[in-house]
């Protein structure tokens, strides 16, 4: 990773983290985030997954206007790193703890690595 990849990461990691604060406190079912990318073809390439304990509650979080609250705090926080993304829902996909425990036994570093969120 060059240093400016590195410089970017960790600009990433901290406004994610600010993201996942507010989630934390503010969504029902809301367990953490992350973030995917591939610094090759940046920033077509990246992914903000963002993760919920079951897929009923991801079912009810996608069901409300909150999806669309959590799409723009993200698109926002990446703005203010001077990161434009025209539309935050080809860059956010969202995930359960069920679905990874089922299809890959709770590993979600090799979930993350063998999914691909946009396709």
């Amino acid at each position: 990773m060059r240093k400016t990849d590195k410089k970017m990461d960790n600009q990433l990691r901290h406004v994610l983290t600010e993201v996942c604060a507010v989630a934390l406190k503010d969504i029902n079912g809301f367990q953490w985030l992350t973030h995917v990318v591939n610094y090759s073809n940046f920033p077509k390439s990246l992914q903000v997954v963002c993760v919920f304990d079951t897929n009923e509650n991801l079912s009810c979080f996608m069901s409300k206007k909150t999806k669309i609250e959590l799409d723009g705090l993200i698109q926002l926080k990446l703005s203010t790193i001077n990161l434009a993304v025209n539309n935050a829902t080809d860059h956010v996909f969202y995930d359960t703890e069920q679905n990874c425990d089922e299809e890959h036994q709770g590993k979600w570093v090799n979930r993350l690595v063998q999914k691909s969120y946009g396709s």
